[in-house]
Parts: C-alpha cells; sequence; structure tokens
C-alpha cells in the first residue's frame, strides 16, 4: 500500500460513476417541484457550461509553457470537467426518460454558448467569465457540503452533487490563476464577472421554468408558488450572488482567500482512498 495522493493536488477521478434508473422520482427534492426542477436547471447547464469553461481555458494552454505547474493544474482541471459534464449529460437523458421535452431549451442554450459567446466574444473575455463562474461554482459547493442543501433529497442527487461540489472547490482557482497570468485586468475581470451572472442567472432560470411548465395543473400562479417555497428553502440569490459579488470585485481577490479546501479533501478522501490502495 502506498500514501494516498497530495491532498493539495487536483485529482482527476475518472473511474466515479453515479448511476440513475428508472426509479429515480420525478420529485426528489422533499421540498417539492420548485426545489426540485430548481436543481434540475442547473445540472442542464452543466455539460455545455463545463465545456465553455475547458475551450476557453485551452486557448492559452500555449502561454502556460513557462507555468509548468499551473499547466499541470490545467491538464487535471480539464479532466475533472469533462467528467463532471459526462455524468451530468446521464442526469439530463435521465431527464428525457421521465418525459420532459427539453429539446428546444438545449438547443437555444447550445446557440447562445456557442454561437453568440463563444464565437463572438475574444478569447480574453471567455477566460474572464470562466474565472468568474468558476468562482461561483465553489461557492455553491461550499454551501452544498456545509449548509445541507441536498439533505433533503435524493440520495443519488446528493452523491452526484456533492462530489461535483468537491472537485469545484478542489480546482477553483485554476481559470482565475490563468487569467492573471495572461490578461490581468480588473476591469476585463469586472467585465467578465457580470457578464457571467447575466448568462448564469438568466440560463438557470430559464431552464427551471421550462421543467416546472410541464408539470400538469401548475399554471403561472403555481410555478410562482413553487419557486417562492424553494427560494425559502434555499435563497440561492442571497448565499451566492451578493456574497460572489462581494468577494469577487475586491481588487485584491484570490480564490484561495476563502480557506475552504479541507472540505473538498475530507469529502473526496473516500474516493481518493481505493485508488491508494490499488496502486
Amino acid at each position: 500500500m502506498v500514501n494516498p495522493p497530495d491532498p493539495g493536488r487536483i485529482v482527476p477521478r475518472l473511474n466515479v460513476k453515479f448511476s440513475f434508473d428508472s426509479t429515480f422520482p420525478r420529485v426528489w427534492h422533499h421540498n417539492g417541484l420548485g426545489s426540485t426542477h430548481l436543481w434540475n436547471g442547473l445540472n442542464m447547464l452543466f455539460p455545455e457550461g463545463e465545456r465553455f469553461f475547458v475551450r476557453s481555458v485551452n486557448h492559452y494552454l500555449p502561454s502556460l509553457n513557462d507555468a509548468p505547474e499551473l499547466r499541470a493544474q490545467v491538464k487535471a482541471f480539464f479532466a475533472q470537467e469533462g467528467k463532471h459534464a459526462r455524468e451530468h449529460q446521464d442526469y439530463i437523458e435521465l431527464l428525457e426518460s421521465q418525459g420532459y421535452v427539453i429539446t428546444g431549451f438545449m438547443r437555444a442554450y447550445h446557440r447562445i454558448v456557442w454561437v453568440f459567446i463563444f464565437r463572438s466574444f475574444p478569447p480574453a473575455l471567455r477566460l474572464s467569465i470562466t474565472a468568474a463562474l468558476e468562482h461561483y461554482t465553489a461557492i455553491m459547493g461550499e454551501n452544498t457540503l456545509t449548509l445541507g442543501v441536498f439533505a433533503d433529497g435524493h440520495p443519488a442527487m446528493r452523491e452526484l452533487i456533492e462530489w461535483h461540489a468537491a472537485e469545484e472547490i478542489e480546482h477553483k482557482a485554476v481559470a482565475f490563476d490563468v487569467l492573471q497570468k495572461v490578461a490581468p485586468s480588473y476591469a476585463l475581470r469586472v467585465v467578465g464577472m457580470f457578464a457571467g451572472i447575466i448568462a448564469l442567472f438568466g440560463l438557470w432560470f430559464a431552464a427551471t421554468l421550462t421543467l416546472l411548465r410541464q408539470e400538469r395543473g401548475l399554471g403561472w400562479m403555481g410555478i410562482w408558488r413553487e419557486l417562492r417555497r424553494a427560494h425559502r428553502k434555499d435563497p440561492v440569490l442571497v448565499r451566492v450572488l451578493w456574497r460572489g459579488l462581494q468577494e469577487y470585485l475586491r481588487p485584491s481577490f484570490h480564490p484561495l482567500d476563502n480557506d475552504n479546501l479541507h472540505l473538498a479533501r475530507a469529502h473526496l478522501a473516500r474516493f481518493d482512498a481505493p485508488r491508494a490502495e490499488a496502486a
């Protein structure tokens, strides 16, 4: 037996697999439809979003030849994000098997990401958006692991989201460090932050609405009621949006200022232990 991997390192865990079968309930959160579809909507954004992050950072990989440690972290970041995209794509396919019609939304989302944003925005702005949204996913990851956001959810979903959350914390500084190396402009960071949050929260709301509108007998008043109930249970706009802005807009900000890596390492230890034993 050898010692487990250095917990400070970004570790791709490519053998991790989460299974959702036909017994998985349509309403998996105990707080009801609003909370279920709020998080289903976010799940729908992950695969394309993760690919966008990878391609935005990958554009600058040749600029990291003189920074081998950062380059190695970037490669591990790519592996983690690719695995996240695949696992969440499987969940999207489960939603479709449950009867949800999401093809139209996914097509529109794809066009927004790749036609409008990726082709229209300069590479430095795409990287800035990625760094900002990685900060938000790290905040959501911390909330997931400390506030019991998914304690009332189905165990299979809790497993998926908590694993993803922990890895987001683990690699939270990578895109930001690349941005600081290749385009260390505070103005660019601010523009990327606001472009990113408009895209994230706008698309998240649209995805959630796409699902809620397909619930029979709910109607617009019912949708509003479910969204209010979800917000009371988990006020994500307060916990994530405002905190993210306050932290990220500080000129001296760095993702590692928030010392929460121990949360990720503690959660991921159970995935890393079998790797160490096998080695």
